[in-house]
């Protein structure tokens, strides 16, 4: 039997998140899949595979190469890319659960994205968690109460822990059946199988 979802795992503060997501929606409309997103901690998510390396933007070497591949990602899909003032996603993230609960999960990737990666919008910054909520026609303060509970801690660190425990190691991860491709750059290789049927 064939399977019937991609699970797409992701964070906020990547921008390769960013552009797969340009891209993953419409492969899975395209191949019959139901499109699964899950927010992890992407930090947390590397230590637990044993990944101790500092991030990306503390070597200067590797960011100015990164920064440009980005650049040359982001003009190949004709969409922008600006760098937000930090990548503490983790309230964003949350918040994600919340519209996931409210049946918005996909709208609100693509309206947070829009405005992180695609304005250079600060994803800590409170008045983003508010305009959002205007958006979807939630309250603010009922989307702010939720992602300062409990239950969004619990349940962020279990997507964490689920995705960790299946494999997963980075962002973006797809994974379809027991085929799992990493980055952004391996969608050519996922569309592949998907054609040949997996």
């Amino acid at each position: 039997m064939s399977p019937s979802r991609l699970d797409f795992y992701f964070d906020f503060m990547s921008p390769f998140a960013y552009l797969a997501f340009q891209k993953v929606p419409e492969i899975c409309r395209r191949y019959g899949l139901e499109f699964h997103s899950h927010a992890v901690n992407l930090p947390k998510l590397k230590l637990l595979a044993g990944n101790t390396a500092p991030p990306n933007v503390s070597l200067p070497l590797k960011i100015r190469y990164l920064s440009k591949d980005l650049e040359r990602w982001a003009e190949l899909y004709g969409v922008p890319l600006v760098f937000p003032k930090s990548l503490a996603s983790e309230r964003l993230n949350k918040a994600f659960i919340y519209a996931q609960d409210l049946g918005h999960g996909e709208a609100f990737i693509r309206e947070a994205w829009d405005r992180v990666w695609g304005r250079g919008v600060d994803p800590a910054d409170p008045a983003l968690l508010d305009e959002l909520a205007g958006l979807f026609g939630w309250k603010p303060e009922a989307l702010i109460a939720w992602v300062d509970s409990p239950e969004a801690d619990e349940r962020y660190e279990a997507a964490t822990q689920s995705a960790h425990e299946a494999g997963v190691f980075g962002t973006p991860t797809m994974l379809v059946g027991d085929q799992m491709w990493w980055g952004n750059d391996r969608l050519a290789f996922m569309e592949t199988a998907l054609e040949k049927g997996l």
